[in-house]
């Protein structure tokens, strides 16, 4: 299907409930002023456009269903759950990447984006991708709270940061890419329980830079159940073309991982109680998505809209790819990401945390 093809009933009905939406928070709630974003391709808004890098999609067919069919360098066809975020509190439509050299003082103060598609909490997932280390994302934040002391002032900077929702989505790719990929390179110096701690104290360090800064609201995104995505039922199945249910051992690592993250979280919101960190469950969510699809209007959960549906991503999925005739019908747009519909509903699945969070 074309860019400028049918859309469907199930999407149109996405974009008015969720403008409805925006409409009654934004006019009710203003106690977020910002949304900070960290992490990976599930959250990057397009920061990697902007670095020498493979890891892009700011090329079609990405971006085919936003609103000017541009594709942004989100790794979608659409938006992502924190650009709905964003529009739900009533701070913007969307999350802009820092490294846009056209954003201006307004773009700035309402929040941005510093994740990078491809990386991870451990460095050398981001050395593998060519991308942007976790670490410098946070002396990226850095950068930012410099400048804004500078255009608004200290005080002014600081309740800011002080108030703003800031929101950490990345891990996928440790596990995924660096330690059950092709190479494998962290399994031969790592057992699994060895590896988990590592990427967790790594995820401490990051929770504990930003509240450095100044950070006081802190959503922590777990992982999604990553046996069931696409390309690793592919390279992981026995037959991949009549076998694709989910690896269940590879989402056993990563709800393993959750329940230690969850344990992690709980103790360092015991030590800084002037702070408010938060769990986010993704994995349910998208667990629930894959064991029953019809309840959230996919009628396929184990492939990719673009081309076959199975390995291609990044610059596999590209303007020469076929793509599918009804993405809100797909659970992923890619072999890797979800599909734009599918945000939304893992959006709508948080939303009654996302309620008690920013009304605090």
């Amino acid at each position: 299907m074309s860019p400028s093809g049918c859309v469907s009933m199930l999407f149109l009905a996405v974009l008015t409930l969720q403008s409805a939406e925006t409409r009654r928070l934004g006019e009710n709630n203003s106690s977020i002023p910002a949304v900070f974003v960290f992490g990976d391709s599930t959250v990057d808004s397009g920061n990697n456009n902007y670095i020498q890098t493979i890891s892009r999609s700011n090329f079609p067919p990405y971006g085919k269903d936003l609103p000017d069919h541009i594709a942004t360098g989100r790794f979608t066809n659409g938006k992502l759950v924190t650009d709905f975020l964003a529009s739900y509190a009533g701070i913007k439509e969307m999350i802009p990447p820092y490294l846009d050299p056209t954003l201006t003082v307004d773009d700035l103060k309402t929040g941005v984006c510093f994740a990078s598609a491809g990386t991870g909490f451990d460095p050398l997932t981001a050395q593998l991708n060519v991308v942007i280390p976790i670490e410098k994302q946070v002396k990226y934040f850095k950068e930012y709270k410099s400048r804004m002391e500078v255009e608004i002032g200290k005080e002014r900077t600081r309740r800011l940061i002080s108030n703003a929702f800031f929101l950490i989505s990345a891990g996928t790719n440790d596990f995924m890419v660096n330690y059950y990929g092709p190479t494998q390179i962290r399994s031969k110096t790592y057992n699994i329980s060895g590896y988990q701690d590592f990427i967790l104290q790594l995820a401490q360090q990051l929770i504990q830079g930003i509240m450095e800064l100044g950070a006081r609201r802190i959503a922590f995104v777990g992982l999604p159940p990553i046996g069931c995505v696409p390309a690793v039922i592919t390279l992981n199945s026995d037959n991949a073309l009549t076998h694709r249910g989910c690896i269940q051992r590879l989402s056993a690592v990563a709800r393993r991982y959750n329940t230690l993250l969850q344990i992690k979280l709980a103790a360092l919101q015991k030590q800084t109680p002037a702070a408010t960190i938060i769990y986010v469950d993704i994995f349910n969510n998208i667990d629930r998505m894959v064991r029953n699809p019809q309840q959230f209007g996919f009628e396929n959960v184990n492939q990719g809209c673009c081309g076959s549906g199975m390995i291609e991503f990044s610059v596999l999925c590209n303007s020469y790819s076929p793509i599918c005739s009804d993405d809100s019908k797909y659970l992923f747009w890619d072999a890797v990401h979800p599909t734009q519909a599918a945000y939304y509903s893992v959006f709508l699945g948080l939303r009654p945390l996302v309620d008690r969070f920013i009304k605090k």
